[in-house]
């Protein structure tokens, strides 16, 4: 008797961490999904430490919505077109597996180009106002000394984008996006490796989208602790970023 009510227990058990399991991952590939920021080039907007909430649902559901990107399908279910200006996660069509965060700026068919720093879609510049001059924003381990704007993009969405003092990045090839294709950008726009490099990221197709960025969970300056030393989180732990809204 004993035996058999262990093995009834443990039987229960299995179907019980299976059906939470499955329940997960439903949410996780449909719903939304927690992403850790790794990098910088998403500075001011996006600090190395972010955790942040990616909606799964914004712009329909794809094989890459799925963990490990099962080739069930090249089609895309429920399909919803992003808008400039949004911060997307995607696959990078590299490899289609690692996720990269960068933010929409050029739809299928427009034309996207810097020149003498300026940044021109449809060659109209973007309209551009200085916010601060002087600000030391992280590139990698260095620290850049850069000038920050507020950008207008041509559908009237603004957002904070920065550029290094010295003006790496001040004249680019002219980029023709592709249909059913994206131009994305990292908001360091001298710290990004994205669209504009186009034999490691290029442009994006529509299939490799995964979601939306939404909101700012937690945040925790791994320049001062990691998570793991637990003692210095009053220190490391970025209050005024928890349940910060992205636009």
């Amino acid at each position: 008797m004993k035996n058999k009510k262990l093995i009834t227990t443990v039987i229960d058990n299995i179907k019980t961490l299976f059906w939470a399991l499955l329940i997960a991952i439903l949410i996780r590939s449909l719903i939304v999904q927690p992403f850790y920021i790794p990098s910088s080039s998403m500075e001011p907007t996006l600090l190395v430490g972010d955790r942040i909430f990616v909606t799964k649902f914004s712009y329909g559901y794809s094989k890459h919505s799925f963990p490990f990107s099962p080739n069930f399908s090249n089609n895309r279910f429920f399909s919803k077109k992003p808008k400039q200006g949004d911060l997307v996660v995607f696959k990078t069509p590299a490899d289609n597996r690692t996720d990269y965060i960068k933010r929409l700026i050029g739809l299928p068919g427009d034309e996207i180009q810097f020149i003498n720093g300026n940044l021109l879609i449809n060659g109209k510049k973007v309209i551009r106002e200085k916010t601060v001059s002087n600000e030391f924003i992280r590139c990698g381990n260095f620290i850049v000394n850069s000038v920050t704007y507020l950008e207008t993009l041509p559908n009237g969405i603004k957002h904070l984008a920065t550029y290094n003092r010295d003006g790496t990045l001040q004249n680019t090839n002219l980029y023709k996006v592709p249909d059913h294709h994206y131009f994305l950008m990292g908001d360091n726009r001298d710290c990004s490796k994205d669209s504009r490099f186009l034999n490691e990221v290029g442009y994006v197709t529509e299939q490799n989208l995964v979601g939306k960025a939404k909101i700012i969970f937690f945040s925790n300056d791994t320049n001062i602790s990691s998570l793991l030393k637990i003692w210095n989180i009053s220190k490391s732990f970025r209050a005024e970023r928890t349940f910060k809204g992205l636009k």
